[in-house]
């Protein structure tokens, strides 16, 4: 029972690693290129980076306690 949960909140943390990676890359080719996306999403593609990671640590700290 423990090791399914530990394998889903891996799953869940590889999961939000990637979505941080990807709004992070997102948002940093947006204000390197400029324009009207840029001006319109850039804060909010950062603050989503944000909340993935701390939802990458909270996965993480409970990963590690899990195991």
């Amino acid at each position: 029972m423990i090791a399914a949960m530990a394998n889903f909140l891996l799953v869940l943390l590889i999961i939000f690693m990637a979505l941080a990676l990807g709004s992070l890359l997102v948002g940093v080719f947006a204000m390197g290129k400029g324009g009207d996306f840029n001006k319109k999403n850039s804060n909010k593609l950062m603050r989503y980076r944000v909340i993935f990671q701390a939802l990458a640590v909270l996965f993480f700290v409970l990963y590690m306690l899990a195991r």
